[in-house]
């Protein structure tokens, strides 16, 4: 295909709106543009193909042989064209809206929200998945990841969601008075982690504890951690604004708070989303009042 040389795209396009109508007018509302945009188009592409495409001795405009013959091959091509956009758009719109977060987001933050968004769109159907690992976006596959860090992942595109640091939680059922001044007075204490997360771990290391833990650890669900924590099973780390009743109640003392740019992301692939993932990340803005 000899790009440099075919006509500009909006030339076509009046002209093949033209031949399907016979008026620049009726040309002009299918387009949307005026119809003096309309003759402008047709006479430039005239002009760039040195042919006259239109006879103009008569009182209304007609196509020339030419212009019958350009007329026949943009009507099969746009008519090619519109096919594979409908084909594409109706296969977009059949696959359902996959989104990813950990058991922790969904069950404290999202899943109290959902049904706002489901009276709002119930043409859209949804796949929730919630899990700890890192999951990779692939095109046709997961849709929208809402991860916790500092906003960067190699490939993606991120906005902040959800701001919130990190805490190491621990109900005083389990410290029994123990003074807590740094990481290390933690090691011996069990340990309770999100399934798929290694959040103990990650953070005892990024504190500079380079002892392995002593004490037992145990990984659980998301929507179970809580649970176990407020019984005084163990020390867990979580996101502040998940625990800020607890700790404004007592149930729960936060040892350490760090990461204040921390937080939730919106994470999607680079590129353009389909119209049910940028619904469905407007939702998500508007909730989260950014």
């Amino acid at each position: 295909m000899d790009w440099m040389h075919m006509p500009p795209l909006a030339a076509l396009r009046a002209f093949a709106a033209f031949a399907e109508t016979g008026n620049v007018v009726q040309a002009g509302a299918a387009l949307n543009v005026s119809h003096a945009a309309i003759s402008q188009q047709l006479r430039a592409l005239e002009a760039h193909l040195g042919a006259a495409l239109l006879d103009r001795s008569g009182r209304a405009l007609t196509l020339t042989a030419d212009g019958e013959h350009l007329a026949r091959a943009l009507q099969l091509g746009f008519g090619a064209i519109e096919a594979a956009v409908l084909d594409i758009s109706a296969a977009g719109a059949a696959r359902p809206l996959h989104v990813t977060c950990t058991p922790m987001f969904a069950a404290h933050w999202l899943m109290p929200r959902l049904a706002d968004f489901q009276a709002a769109h119930p043409e859209i159907d949804l796949v929730l998945d919630p899990r700890g690992e890192i999951v990779e976006l692939k095109p046709g596959g997961i849709d929208i990841a809402i991860r916790y860090g500092g906003g960067v992942w190699p490939g993606l595109e991120a906005r902040m969601l959800l701001q919130s640091p990190m805490v190491v939680i621990a109900a005083d059922s389990l410290l029994r008075g123990r003074r807590v001044a740094a990481p290390e007075d933690l090691l011996d204490l069990p340990w309770l982690e999100e399934l798929g997360t290694t959040e103990a771990s990650r953070w005892l290391e990024s504190r500079g504890v380079k002892d392995s833990l002593r004490g037992p650890r145990t990984r659980l669900p998301g929507n179970l951690l809580m649970q176990a924590v407020r019984a005084g099973q163990g020390v867990a780390v979580s996101v502040q604004a998940f625990v800020a009743e607890d700790l404004q109640t007592g149930r729960l003392c936060a040892l350490f708070t760090e990461g204040e740019n921390l937080g939730y992301h919106i994470a999607t692939r680079k590129g353009v989303l389909r119209p049910e993932a940028r619904s469905f990340t407007a939702w998500l803005s508007r909730q989260a009042g950014i």
